[in-house]
């Protein structure tokens, strides 16, 4: 018997709670990170940046948007309640996790070479999880896509930035 022929629905109400639940999760991560993040704003300013860095004002609004889309994708991967849907989203949580660390390793530690080596290990995972989502809902994959897009820009900029700060980036 297919999968698909024993798939119900599920109710709206734990439709609704799962949503919450997703976004919950999201944002908890995003505030894991914003902990480490308070002086971002005056270690931003006194970091030299290369000409394309964007202003420090950029980052809350893009990471705020991606957020809400990495929440709404985990919960359109986890309304499918299959086996692979629990391995993707397993590894959706290990990506937060990654996510989370790196602002602790650059803002808070001024960790350059560490925080780097987090991003390069979040992108693959963020790549691998686009997969596993695309796999499962299509639509989850592709609100992931500017997540990746943006973490690859990310991956320049924090590189870039740790080669011009050697002192105060370690």
């Amino acid at each position: 018997m297919s999968t698909a022929a024993t798939h119900r629905p599920l109710p709206r109400a734990h439709q609704i709670a799962g949503l919450l639940g997703w976004l919950t999760l999201a944002l908890v991560a995003s505030a894991i990170g914003a902990v480490a993040s308070i002086r971002a704003a005056a270690f931003y300013q006194e970091l030299a940046r290369p000409s394309w860095a964007p202003p420090g004002q950029v980052f809350g609004p893009v990471w705020t948007a991606l957020y809400l889309m990495m929440g709404v994708a985990s919960w359109l991967v986890w309304g499918e309640r299959a086996a692979l849907s629990r391995r993707a989203l397993a590894l959706y949580g290990v990506q937060l996790a990654v996510n989370a660390l790196w602002s602790w390793l650059f803002f808070a530690w001024h960790q350059g070479l560490w925080a780097f080596v987090d991003i390069v290990v979040l992108w693959l995972l963020i790549v691998a999880t686009v997969a596993a989502f695309w796999r499962i809902r299509p639509l989850a994959g592709a609100l992931l896509l500017p997540y990746l897009l943006w973490v690859t820009f990310a991956s320049f900029l924090a590189f870039t930035v740790w080669q011009l700060n050697p002192k105060l980036l370690g």
